[in-house]
């Protein structure tokens, strides 16, 4: 268990996931999926939670979630090995996880499910290139998590 009490709703998510990207323009067919492998960490005795994305299929991105205890959004810092670094609020409530950020040049939101078990994550991803005028899909992905865990 984290000793911070604040990331307690995240318990979770620790240990080991596989990952499933689909319906995304960035893969070479429209049908095109591409698996990978995801792990959920706490760093710093419970501090923080740590997130790596990435095997030989996938390119490899560090999330670090934390929060501060007196608000009741998560901040997330992202970056990834293409050097694309951000910095995401993240909310985790009832069975809702979202990701979102919002700047001139690119914004994203995430929003996904959880499992009633808590084994499975299915979402998607969208983006903006015009401040969050207009939004477009980006990617859905899909969590399962690895058994025994």
């Amino acid at each position: 268990m984290t000793a911070n009490p604040a990331l307690a709703q995240l318990e979770f998510l620790v240990g080991a996931w596989d990952m499933e990207l689909s319906d995304a323009a960035f893969l070479a067919e429209p049908d095109a999926k591409a698996l990978g492998s995801v792990t959920f960490e706490w760093a710093g005795q419970g501090a923080a939670l740590v997130m790596r994305i990435g095997d030989a299929a996938t390119p490899a991105a560090t999330w670090i979630i934390g929060r501060d205890d007196a608000e009741a959004d998560y901040h997330a810092l992202y970056a990834d090995d293409r050097g694309v670094s951000r910095v995401y609020r993240m909310s985790l409530r009832d069975s809702t996880w979202r990701m979102w950020r919002d700047t001139p040049e690119f914004s994203q939101r995430f929003t996904a499910q959880i499992s009633a078990e808590q084994a499975e994550i299915s979402g998607a991803w969208q983006k903006s290139v015009d401040g969050g005028n207009s939004w477009e899909h980006d990617f859905k992905v899909r969590y399962s998590r690895r058994f025994p865990a």
